[in-house]
């Protein structure tokens, strides 16, 4: 057998997968028992594991979530306000191909960040594409991209994002320009794409803090009218995961 050529042409044929299997088939003594066609079918289905595997790394790189967060591992013992059947039910991303969106209310600490980067990372491992961005960071993109002629093709990204986690919404009052930036960006992604906004706001505040009447109006209407809403109580989880850390280290 020509091995080493073999090797190279799939290598060349950007096949690493395949290249990787066939050379641990060779390590094991035993291969020669399986037929031609069980040994091809275990090097293909490497292959598409590995790619499989390098598309769900990509699309975590790209979601650039803030925390390293899983549904598995939300905290349904602290009273916060969390149902657990609406958590299992977002679980399975049903609401993403439907193109739902998801509104996270509540005071800071509460989990609000956390359980939108849960719900990312799902949403990755069951092929949806993800983005999370911080609102006062997504003005700042915005506004640089508009001068250095990125500004359209941010948009469009942003348009094609599966799930979009607008983290932060209401730190401060938004100026027209921001306005409508938002409005236009999720014009995009109505009925079309799903959106995570997380706030320490009441959603009844939100279209005070937007401002222009007829703008807030716009965007809310494409916000909020299809979307599951949890509004997180209690205390800060962040302080009582101190606390406890604390009482262990004494």
């Amino acid at each position: 057998m020509l091995l080493h050529p073999l090797l190279e042409q799939l290598g060349q044929l950007r096949l690493k997968g395949m290249v990787h299997a066939l050379e641990t088939q060779l390590q094991q003594p035993d291969i020669t028992s399986l037929s031609f066609e069980e040994r091809l079918s275990l090097l293909v289905q490497h292959e598409i594991t590995v790619r499989e595997n390098q598309r769900l790394d990509n699309r975590l790189r790209n979601a650039k979530l803030k925390q390293a967060a899983c549904v598995e591992n939300i905290d349904y013992k602290e009273r916060r306000g969390l149902d657990k059947s609406l958590m299992l039910k977002l679980a399975t991303g049903h609401w993403i191909k439907e193109h739902h969106n998801l509104l996270l209310t509540g005071p800071t600490g509460t989990g609000k960040s956390y359980i939108s980067c849960a719900l990312a990372h799902k949403a990755c491992l069951e092929n949806y594409s993800a983005r999370y961005v911080r609102i006062p960071r997504l003005f700042q993109e915005l506004s640089v991209a508009k001068h250095d002629g990125r500004y359209t093709k941010l948009m469009t990204d942003f348009a094609k994002t599966d799930l979009l986690i607008l983290d932060d919404w209401g730190l401060a009052p938004l100026t027209d320009e921001q306005r409508r930036d938002l409005l236009e960006l999720l014009d995009d992604r109505h009925h079309l794409r799903s959106t995570i906004v997380t706030s320490q706001l009441p959603i009844s505040l939100w279209h005070e803090i937007i401002g222009d009447n007829t703008l807030a109006d716009a965007i809310l209407d494409r916000l909020v009218h299809n979307a599951y809403k949890i509004n997180l109580t209690g205390g800060s989880m962040r302080k009582k995961s101190a606390l406890i850390c604390q009482e262990e280290g004494k």
